[in-house]
């Protein structure tokens, strides 16, 4: 098994003429008025393209170009995130600023928020002082409480001590996309209850769903199906066979726990608020998902499938390491890998990191943290390059700078920081900033590196390479300082740690 799937496995143009069909379809048949929920990452979805290898990461945001002059959107998060902080762990921000920004890069593709919904709302002050920063930012923010009984007590929800509780929004357009920075953030409840208002109003609107994982055309166990488990384990997700649909249609769907689940009482719901149960026979019926027929390279998908559950199990046990995640979803990913006899070592970058560090602990200098530290990279043409700490360098910024020699042509003993900026450096952090630890983390090799390249070509040259790092495979032989951590994020490359601290003061790590 490769770390790095080569050929493309998705077809992007074929995606967008078969999904925007199915949605405009979708609308057609509810009186001209949708409220699609949209699941997973609306824009920069990272975790899509790197389990079907082509798939561009912001194809979501060009789908909604070809429909914005039918679309309009809102935007969910649950009150209780905002209060615990709860982070997007690929940008390493939390919710509400992750809220901030997906507003801001919806702005810069030309679209608008035309609400915010916070749900769950029982006045916590961190999501109070949220709404009051979008409000003047001339957002509109709406607060949906919480409703006694949802979802199973269906006659309180369909009615005024439910939907008719929270405060109908204004939308002017047929198409009406409500997504969220992640699960769990009230969608599903704030479409419903739209379309309970817009019945009341006369208007026969409808519901469905556009979520792109598990992918109902593959199979059960297919592995990119099973990568959605793992990016899942702790929400506890299960891919299985739509009942539902198969005995509707003697058709396989392919379909998960949560959606199964709740199908029934979501089915009462809407033939509570519409009058008419009949539209929707299975929880895949609800769905609009068109990516399984764009993908073109099943083999290399289900390779890069088994790919993401290693880096799954890595992140995992890094969370677990750390105190965040208990230990199931680790369990949780252990059983999968034992299903598809995939090892850690099967991550190329792993026994490169892994070998570098313990060649590299018989040297007698281990640098400021005081054990060896191993850092790998899988480059776009298949080589792997490493690097380990020093006195100078962690591990991870001497990766990457070998990693640029490489694709610059520049021989490994040129030096590429001038040796004066990397002594200024090291004298400014131990003489007048007082710090334990003098060598450089990787935003810091970065400014180095900037400066360095002013007047050495050599230097400029090997910087030009740094966006050919991106989606790139990583793997350290220890958990990131903040530096190397915010570096790395910054090259866009898809990072794994072992789950060790490269030392033990507790600040630092």
């Amino acid at each position: 098994m490769t770390g790095k799937t080569n050929s493309p496995c998705f077809d992007n143009e074929k995606y967008l003429a078969e999904q925007t069909a199915a949605i405009l379809d979708r609308v057609g048949r509810f009186d001209n008025k949708l409220y699609l929920e949209f699941g997973g990452k609306i824009v920069f979805d990272l975790h899509a393209s790197r389990v079907l290898p082509g798939f561009d990461p912001n194809v979501k945001m060009r789908l909604l170009q070809k429909l914005r002059d039918k679309a309009e959107i809102i935007l969910c998060i649950y009150a209780g995130d905002i209060e615990s902080r709860k982070m997007r762990a690929d940008f390493g921000i939390t919710y509400d600023a992750d809220a901030f920004k997906l507003i801001d890069d919806l702005r810069d593709w030309g679209l608008d928020v035309s609400a915010v919904v916070i749900t769950r709302f029982t006045g916590q002050p961190g999501a109070a002082g949220f709404k009051t920063k979008l409000e003047r930012r001339g957002v509109r923010v709406y607060t949906h409480g919480p409703i006694a009984g949802y979802p199973t007590d269906v006659e309180r929800i369909v009615g005024e001590q439910g939907f008719g509780g929270n405060p109908h929004i204004e939308t002017t357009r047929p198409l009406v996309v409500v997504t969220a920075p992640g699960p769990n953030s009230g969608k599903l409840a704030t479409c419903l209850s739209q379309v309970y208002h817009e019945h009341k109003r006369g208007v026969h609107a409808g519901y469905a769903k556009f979520e792109t994982f598990p992918i109902w055309s593959l199979p059960l166990r297919h592995p990119v199906n099973a990568a959605y488990e793992a990016a899942t384990a702790e929400l506890k997700d299960v891919n299985m066979i739509d009942p539902f649909h198969l005995e509707a249609y003697g058709q396989t769907a392919i379909n998960y726990n949560r959606d199964v689940e709740a199908f029934p009482v979501l089915r009462r719901i809407l033939g509570r608020i519409t009058g008419s149960a009949d539209f929707y026979q299975s929880p895949t019926d609800m769905g609009v998902n068109r990516a399984g027929f764009a993908i073109i390279n099943d083999d290399g998908a289900a390779a890069a499938g088994k790919q993401e559950m290693l880096r799954r199990y890595f992140r995992y046990q890094c969370e677990y390491a750390v105190g965040t995640l208990d230990h199931e979803p680790v369990q949780r990913i252990e059983r999968l890998m034992e299903e598809f006899a995939i090892r850690p070592d099967d991550r190329p970058v792993v026994p490169a990191a892994r070998h570098v560090a313990a060649i590299a602990e018989g040297q007698p200098d281990k640098g400021s943290f005081g054990v060896y530290c191993g850092a790998a990279i899988q480059l776009p043409d298949g080589k792997v390059v490493t690097g380990c700490n020093s006195p100078l360098l962690h591990a991870t910024p001497s990766m990457v700078l070998n990693a640029i020699k490489h694709l610059s042509g520049i021989p490994h003993h040129l030096h590429l920081l001038s040796p004066i900026i990397v002594e200024a450096v090291a004298n400014l952090k131990k003489d007048i900033l007082h710090r334990k630890t003098i060598s450089l983390d990787l935003e810091e090799t970065f400014i180095a590196l900037s400066i360095s390249s002013t007047t050495n070509p050599v230097a400029r040259t090997a910087m030009e390479q740094l966006p050919a790092l991106t989606g790139c495979e990583v793997h350290l032989t220890h958990l990131p300082t903040p530096g190397d951590e915010a570096g790395l994020r910054r090259l866009g490359v898809n990072l794994t740690c072992d789950p060790q601290f490269a030392t033990n003061k507790l600040f630092v790590s």
